[in-house]
Parts: structure tokens; C-alpha cells; sequence
């Protein structure tokens, strides 16, 4: 009996996934074809269930005004529901609207937190935005060419052209000692954060 009713509990669990799998690539068809109403009709319920890529899509829809009103506070609130999840590339959206001060008040500080997060994550545009940060000195980020570099690197090494191009020019302006540490950083950031 045991087994039957275990049997039972497990395929009502896959059902429920595959079920959310559908709705989830229904909403993506939808998206793509501009059928956006379509789109946020399957992602919503996912959205409320805590599916962090729905809610992340969700508030890209809104960032953009695509299918909603667009609303910047609706997209912080995706964002931010996604992101309390785990979601990297929320994480990197919301740490860009702290950043721009979009739909909350601008904070940099707020910001390097989400970025730091998406990093985490493995999102390389939060290593990128990172080392835009720490290259031009924002309030609470003072201008640290050391970690910029070493962000511009890991990001690199995710295959991030713009990111290659703003190390190698920053280190045109670096000592050999300082290169070298920036180096040593990245080394030890992956060791601790394998992607």
C-alpha cells in the first residue's frame, strides 16, 4: 500500500512539473510571437508559485511595458520576488535598476549587493557591471582598479569581449603589481565560486 500511494504522490508531483513545464514554454511561444497577453496569462500563476524565470520574464514585461502598463515599481517587484529566489539574471536586472535608480531609488551600494549575488550565480553581465562600478568609483564603491580589473577578467573568461576590452585597457594603466593582484583575486574568487 506504501508503495502504491508513494507511486501516486510521485507522479502527481511529475504531472505538476510537466504541466508548469508547458505553461511555462507556452508563455515563451507566446512572447516570441508577440502574443504578450498570452504569455503573461501562463507565466502569472508560475509567477505566484515562485517559478523565478516566470517572475523574472514577468518583470521584464513590465520594465518594458510589453503587454502590461509599463511600470518600473512592477518590475522591481518580479525582479526582487525572483531574485529573493536565487534567480542569477534577476539578480543582475534588479542590482540594474538600483544602479539607475529605476523604479526605486538609486543606490549603489544596493546595487554591487545583487550584482555580487548574479555573480555568485555565475551571471556575467554582474561581473561586468561590477568592474564598471569599481573603475569609475561610485558613492559607497570607491574607484578600486584592482577589483574592476578582476571582475573584468572573470567576465572575460565567460567570454564577454566588452569585458576583455575594458581589463586590457584598464591595465594599460596599472602597475605589474597591481595586474598581477587582480589576477591573483580571480584565481581565488574561482576557487571559491566554481561556475
Amino acid at each position: 500500500m506504501k508503495i502504491v500511494l508513494s507511486f501516486a504522490i510521485l507522479f502527481a508531483v511529475f504531472a505538476a512539473h510537466a504541466a508548469s513545464a508547458q505553461d511555462f514554454a507556452t508563455g515563451v511561444a507566446a512572447f516570441q510571437r508577440g502574443d504578450y497577453q498570452t504569455a503573461i496569462k501562463n507565466w502569472m500563476p508560475l509567477a505566484e508559485k515562485d517559478d523565478g524565470e516566470a517572475q523574472r520574464n514577468i518583470g521584464i514585461m513590465f520594465q518594458q511595458g510589453l503587454g502590461v502598463p509599463q511600470s518600473d515599481v512592477d518590475a522591481v517587484y518580479w525582479y526582487r520576488r525572483a531574485a529573493e529566489n536565487g534567480h542569477a539574471r534577476a539578480q543582475q536586472n534588479l542590482g540594474l535598476m538600483y544602479e539607475q535608480g529605476a523604479g526605486v531609488p538609486l543606490n549603489y551600494t544596493e546595487a554591487a549587493k545583487w550584482y555580487r549575488m548574479a555573480a555568485r550565480g555565475g551571471n556575467m553581465l554582474a561581473k561586468l557591471n561590477l568592474g564598471v562600478m569599481l573603475e569609475r568609483g561610485v558613492p559607497g564603491m570607491p574607484l578600486n582598479v584592482v577589483l574592476a580589473h578582476m571582475w573584468y577578467n572573470l567576465a572575460a573568461a565567460q567570454g564577454s569581449a566588452e569585458a576583455a576590452k575594458f581589463r586590457d585597457e584598464l591595465a594599460l594603466d596599472m602597475s605589474r603589481e597591481q595586474v598581477a593582484e587582480a589576477q591573483r583575486q580571480a584565481r581565488e574568487w574561482l576557487d571559491k565560486h566554481p561556475q
